[in-house]
């Protein structure tokens, strides 16, 4: 992965292409109008993310990527306390039941390899996993091509943005009720 593009703390900004819809992907915006929003989309998520799901979080430093992932993890029966970030540790994992929910954060990493060094190979060979890996643009070359994204802007007005995006299969399926459960923007 060029230098560059390792070094940029914006990775939303590194796609200016990025809400531009392919043939072939599922593409859902709604609009978050507070952090209570957001915890309710984390239990949407974690209601409907199957094993062996990846989930990309993309977006700039407080968009809300954090909050999110601790959404999704405590929606699965971990107890909220428990849930900090990886962003030192870069990788913390949850034990929820008969799954394991993997959080990830790569915004300290130098390059892809080091990524690789976590062992996330390994993590995705189990498939009742979840893997949610914030600042995942980083390493992107390196994530399964049915990764889910899930873009976070912040609006003018204190509100955020979100795209959801993945390949129509297996993702338009499953996420199909967002659009009624949130605002779209």
């Amino acid at each position: 992965m060029p230098e560059a593009s390792m070094q940029h703390p914006d990775d939303s900004s590194q796609h200016p292409d990025e809400f531009s819809q392919r043939p072939d992907e599922f593409f859902q915006r709604i609009e978050l109008a507070d952090l209570h929003d957001t915890e309710r989309l984390g239990r949407w998520l974690a209601e409907h993310l199957p094993g062996g799901s990846c989930v990309g979080l993309v977006g700039t430093l407080g968009a809300g990527k954090t909050r999110l992932a601790q959404a999704i993890i405590a929606a699965q029966g971990v107890e909220r306390e428990a849930v900090t970030s990886p962003t030192f540790s870069l990788l913390r994992s949850y034990a929820a039941g008969n799954r394991t929910l993997h959080h990830l954060d790569a915004y300290r990493l130098h390059d892809e390899d080091e990524f690789l060094e976590l062992g996330v190979e390994e993590l995705w060979e189990d498939e009742t996993a979840v893997m949610l890996i914030e600042w995942a643009r980083r390493v992107e070359r390196c994530l399964p091509a049915a990764t889910l994204w899930i873009e976070m802007e912040w609006t003018a007005s204190e509100r955020r943005i979100v795209t959801v995006r993945g390949h129509r299969d297996p993702w338009e399926a499953r996420l199909a009720g967002l659009a009624s459960e949130f605002t779209s923007a």
